[in-house]
């Protein structure tokens, strides 16, 4: 791991890279062609839901290269409220569309560590009643979950660190490095 110069951070934070941009950018490329050859035979059409607002860089370069046919409807949940740095709960801030009815569904999260974001859609979403829904993370934390859930496709595996970047924040701040860091200095 690496520091990064970025002018972006509070006070006594740092940030040390831990995937940088080359890396995900070839991990990307490999998790568009799984995907397609998942997803590509499948009757009827295909729809990705990206978790808002974490997952928003990962969605933007994976759907620019999947050559298969998709809808997009982004949903809005919040774990982690302001500084904290473990999951106060998910709680949906958008509706799950009901266009998901009778379609094949991906959910596209940023990271999964407890499990409850993608445990509360794939069960909010199946009561749309989808064809399928599978779920793709960018992270998958090395950490027990609260709740058992499935994730049929994941980047990286990570250990149990405070990270951002790529999309991930803390207080609003880090979405926009083009790495993932662990940030340090800040409290739990």
């Amino acid at each position: 791991m690496s520091e990064h110069p970025h002018t972006n951070s509070h006070a006594n934070e740092d940030v040390t890279v831990l995937i940088d941009e080359a890396r995900i950018a070839e991990r990307v490329s490999e998790l568009a062609l799984e995907l397609e050859r998942e997803l590509g035979g499948l009757d009827g059409d295909v729809t990705l839901v990206p978790v808002m607002t974490g997952s928003m860089l990962f969605v933007a370069d994976l759907i620019r290269q999947l050559r298969i046919p998709i809808r997009i409807e982004p949903v809005t949940v919040q774990s982690y409220p302001g500084t904290a740095t473990h999951s106060r709960g998910a709680r949906l801030q958008t509706p799950v569309p009901e266009v998901l009815r009778d379609k094949h569904v991906l959910i596209v999260d940023d990271i999964l560590d407890s499990g409850g974001t993608l445990s509360v859609l794939r069960r909010l979403v199946g009561a749309v009643g989808p064809k399928s829904v599978r779920a793709c993370v960018l992270l998958s934390k090395d950490v027990p979950r609260s709740h058992e859930v499935e994730c049929e496709h994941s980047g990286f595996d990570i250990p149990d660190e405070f990270v951002v970047g790529y999309g991930l924040d803390y207080d609003g701040l880090h979405r926009n490095l083009p790495y993932i860091g662990v940030l340090s200095g800040v409290s739990e």
